[in-house]
């Protein structure tokens, strides 16, 4: 839901129930979505508050359990795909990971993922000159 002021939302509560005005009526009259008064009048009668809650969830990354071992194996392949990460993490700690879920853990940590061009062109083997 969005932060509305605090005034603003005592105004929705208090023509909910001085005038009688249905849920539908309150909204089209304050321009917010009927569940938005719903949901201020449950919270109004259950707490007797009309402060917004806080946004956001408490839930950590199932990388984040496993920081430093997930730092580790950036520094030790820093050729790794976002993908590649995923399924060697997976191998080594037994977790499902997602790219995006790598890609964040990636950014919070400041671990950049780009390539280096001396160590790349260490992998590639080089084709032998034919001779004529």
């Amino acid at each position: 839901m969005t932060c509305y002021s605090i005034d603003f939302r005592r105004k929705i509560i208090e023509a909910y129930e001085q005038d009688g005005n249905s849920i539908r009526k309150v909204a089209k009259r304050f321009l917010v979505s009927p569940d938005t008064v719903r949901r201020l009048l449950k919270q109004y009668r259950q707490t007797g508050d009309l402060t917004p809650k806080k946004c956001g969830s408490k839930k950590k990354s199932v990388l984040s359990e496993h920081e430093a071992k997930v730092i580790e194996v950036v520094d030790e392949h820093p050729d790794y795909t976002l993908w590649q990460y995923c399924e060697h993490l997976t191998e080594v700690l037994g977790v499902n990971v997602s790219t995006s879920m790598m890609d964040r853990f990636c950014q919070q940590h400041n671990l950049t993922l780009k390539k280096n061009k001396s160590e790349r062109e260490g992998h590639y083997t080089r084709s032998a000159t034919r001779a004529s």
